[in-house]
């Protein structure tokens, strides 16, 4: 029989999608490509007892594709998304010494994610690989995700990466989903996320604010472009550009102040009272989050890639562009520099004596940040760095691609405490709602779009009432059937 392929579109008018499904009958064979328009997408085959059943498989996966809104299309006829990947420069360190690295992992792709908490390490590059390690450097657990990783951020329990597909996912589960969608037109430089609403910095100076259940609140455009830098909390959102710091009040209502710096902004980090912005004139400067005004200015030797603070600001941390690292006190003295001895820090975070780097080749590097270990390096001792390996049987988690990849379950081996939901159809919107008892019925919960279905029910092993007033999911996604 002949080979037979459909290939469908999903690109809405307001950018909310911007997706291909492609499904191909070979015999008994059926394969489904599927990914953002433009790009090779994520390829799965499945095979069938006969040729039947296999055109049986493929048009029900296209039929559920079709009700959701998906199209015939012709392959090439759009645009792909617009993607803009960081171009950077990394020349070898001027230090006289080399910072006291303790471990160093190298992901094989140039890497911008990371995210340091109690328990582990987060590291995403942009071949779309996230790894998990030990403080110890173990490495505990690897994510596939269909494209390269822009950022990795936290919001409470919560890890999130955002991709250059334009979608972010949750990884705080097993199995990785799409929590958010970024419109096709906005070309993503950063993200942030606080209790549940995410904030989009992108390539011309846009900021753009997204709600639990993926739905644009509202978007401005700064005075300048290139936007790498963007923060929020209850109070604010801010936006660092080529133009310099711009804080938004976090309902949209209007800029509360802004801040011209020197130069551009390529980085940026806050604390409770301060945002720190890292510029492309080698200065790393403290503004306050209450009026925008300069509190300190730490001064390095190259355009600073990358910042980050103690958690009370004793001290402040900078990587530049060529491959040395920086601290400096709360007052803008500078401490000490180092070089990282491999690459260009691009995002970097501080916790209990350490100072973790994701560098320019791809690498994350652990250095012992402690004064005697400095101290040490400044004269030269520094301990030989374990080189980390990555286990050859790591399990290897990717997103579903939808509802019929996701495992089912009967509510009969539903484990104990789970907790049902049900996906319910209001208007054009599909929201998602608790059934089981002991949940607020009018909260709806932050749930993966691809694998929602009027009427269908899944077990999770539990929910989380976020500040928001939504439910966050924790554990597995199981359907119930």
């Amino acid at each position: 029989m002949a080979r037979e392929t459909t290939y469908l579109e999903l690109s809405q008018d307001d950018g909310g999608a911007h997706k291909f499904y492609e499904v191909t009958v070979d015999g008994t064979a059926v394969s489904v490509r599927y990914g953002r328009i433009g790009a090779d997408g994520q390829l799965q085959t499945s095979s069938f007892p006969s040729a039947e059943k296999a055109r049986a498989a493929a048009a029900k996966k296209i039929g559920e594709k079709v009700r959701k809104g998906y199209a015939p299309a012709v392959q090439g006829q759009r645009a792909a998304r617009s993607v803009t990947r960081r171009q950077v420069a990394s020349a070898p360190s001027t230090a006289r010494a080399v910072a006291p690295v303790l471990w160093r992992f190298r992901t094989g792709s140039s890497a911008f994610g990371i995210h340091v908490d109690e328990d582990r390490c987060w590291v995403g590059n942009q071949a779309g690989d996230v790894y998990t390690l030990s403080h110890g450097g173990e490495v505990l657990a690897r994510y596939s995700l269909p494209d390269g990783v822009k950022c990795l951020v936290a919001d409470e329990f919560w890890i999130y990466a955002g991709c250059d597909d334009g979608t972010v996912y949750d990884l705080s589960s097993k199995v990785p989903f799409g929590a958010y969608a970024i419109a096709a037109d906005v070309d993503i430089y950063w993200l942030d996320i606080h209790e549940g609403v995410l904030n989009v910095s992108d390539a011309n100076g846009g900021l753009t604010v997204i709600d639990h259940e993926d739905e644009h609140q509202w978007s401005r455009k700064s005075a300048g472009g290139g936007a790498w830098m963007v923060r929020a909390d209850e109070r604010a959102v801010y936006h660092g550009h080529s133009g310099g710091v711009t804080a938004y009040a976090a309902n949209g209502t209007g800029q509360l102040w802004h801040t011209r710096t020197p130069g551009g902004v390529l980085f940026g980090w806050q604390e409770e009272h301060s945002v720190y912005a890292g510029t492309v004139r080698n200065t790393v400067q403290r503004l306050s989050k209450a009026t925008g005004a300069v509190e300190a200015s730490y001064a390095c030797d190259a355009a600073v890639y990358s910042c980050a603070t103690s958690p009370d600001g004793r001290h402040v941390f900078a990587g530049d562009s060529s491959s040395s690292v920086y601290c400096f006190d709360a007052d803008g003295q500078r401490l000490w520099k180092l070089g990282t001895g491999g690459g260009s820090a691009l995002s970097m975070q501080y916790l209990d004596g350490r100072l973790y780097l994701v560098t320019t080749d791809g690498s994350l590097v652990c250095v012992d940040a402690t004064e005697q270990a400095i101290a040490a390096a400044q004269q030269g001792s520094v301990p030989a760095p374990m080189d980390v390996k990555s286990a050859e049987a790591l399990p290897v988690f990717t997103p579903a691609a939808s509802a019929s990849a996701v495992a089912t379950i009967s509510m009969a081996a539903a484990p104990a405490g789970g907790v049902v939901v049900e996906c319910v159809q209001q208007g054009n919107r599909m929201r998602v709602q608790v059934v089981s008892g002991g949940f607020d019925p009018s909260w709806n919960v932050q749930f993966p779009r691809g694998i929602r279905e009027a009427g269908a029910r899944y077990v999770v092993d539990g929910l989380h009432a976020a500040s928001g007033g939504f439910y966050r999911v924790r554990g597995e996604i199981r359907r119930l059937v």
